[in-house]
């Protein structure tokens, strides 16, 4: 039995919940999500309250769908909701961001700055030195996150680059000189 599966997943108002035959749709204040259902995978909804279970009998992979898809299920009606964000920070001399029309720029000390395109349901927010990837799809806002910390990663010997907000970095020891005798 799956321990995430089994729980029920309690909608809140706002949000409206549509099952068709293979497809999910939900729908709330901050925008709309769709997700495929896996075919062993059957979703009840019933008074604002949602539950996941495997369709037959408990197959090796019903058993692996069952929490994940009640997992996405619950990020997509918190999503639409609440939506979620990530934090980063830009630590460095002469290291910006700025946020454009359709996506925001990085001046990282390379030549040129870096560009980086807006995905459809994504919004930025810069102050000083930390951007807000915010957007009601959790995967998708983790996959931007993530792309925007892979243009200059926060470097073990002076902590230069953009890291998440609260992210330790383990810090090296620089070489040391012996003095000659």
């Amino acid at each position: 039995m799956s321990r995430i599966g089994k729980k029920i997943i309690e909608v809140p108002q706002g949000v409206t919940i549509t099952i068709t035959e293979g497809e999910i749709v939900a729908k709330g204040p901050k925008g709309e999500l769709k997700q495929k259902i896996h075919p062993e995978i059957k979703i009840e909804t019933s008074d604002g309250k949602i539950s996941v279970m495997p369709k037959a009998e408990l197959s090796k992979k019903a058993r692996g769908a069952w929490g994940l898809y009640r997992a996405l299920v619950q990020n997509m009606v918190e999503g639409v909701s609440k939506g979620f964000e990530k934090k980063l920070e830009i630590e460095g001399v002469g290291f910006k961001a700025a946020v454009d029309g359709d996506g925001l720029t990085l001046n990282l000390g390379f030549t040129n700055p870096v560009k980086i395109k807006k995905p459809e349901g994504i919004t930025f927010l810069v102050e000083k030195n930390v951007i807000t990837v915010s957007g009601s799809s959790k995967e998708l806002v983790g996959e931007t996150a993530a792309l925007i910390r892979k243009q200059k990663k926060a470097e073990p010997y002076k902590g230069k680059g953009i890291k998440y907000q609260g992210e330790k970095i383990r810090r090296k020891e620089g070489k040391k000189v012996v003095a000659s005798k």
